[in-house]
């Protein structure tokens, strides 16, 4: 569904299970820090809503969305997480550089996926303008960091 049809923030607490019992980590980029740090706020006020303790939640930094790789590895091979968030921004600019960052992204993530037994949700917003970021980071739209969280409590509770 487009983003413009729907806040990304909603959800109803009765179809989310419990996160009081689950562990999550948490890996934000620091580019285009305005953005992340609102999406990384928006995940963590999600998981602490849906029962998540503060305790359970360890978020590590890197510097842009290509390191978001690397971080959700370096994530599950140091310890048990039950899901993985990764965090970030990449705005279209003059150059294709945008292109092979969010292609680059969005495969790493899903090579995870598919290479280990930890589910890492993909909150990487790829936006055009910096106002289509902010929007959806918090703004008009809502904030993709709550529909991060709602995903990777969905995903940790497959198994239970």
């Amino acid at each position: 569904m487009a983003t413009a049809l729907q806040n990304l923030s909603d959800y109803d607490p009765s179809g989310v299970p419990s996160a009081q019992e689950l562990s999550f980590g948490i890996v934000v980029s620091e580019w285009n820090s305005e953005i992340t740090s609102n999406l990384h706020q928006g995940a963590v006020e999600a998981l602490e809503d849906c029962g998540a303790l503060a305790a359970n939640i360890e978020t590590i930094h890197v510097p842009g969305s290509f390191e978001l790789i690397y971080g959700a590895k370096h994530l599950i091979d140091r310890k048990k997480y039950d899901a993985v968030i990764v965090i970030g921004s990449v705005i279209q600019g003059a150059t294709r550089h945008f292109e092979f960052v969010c292609q680059g992204v969005t495969q790493g993530i899903k090579d995870l996926n598919i290479q280990t037994d930890t589910p890492v949700i993909f909150c990487v917003l790829t936006d055009d303008t910096l106002e289509q970021a902010q929007e959806r980071s918090g703004g008009k739209h809502g904030n993709k960091g709550v529909e991060a969280a709602i995903a990777a409590i969905k995903m940790a509770s497959l198994g239970s």
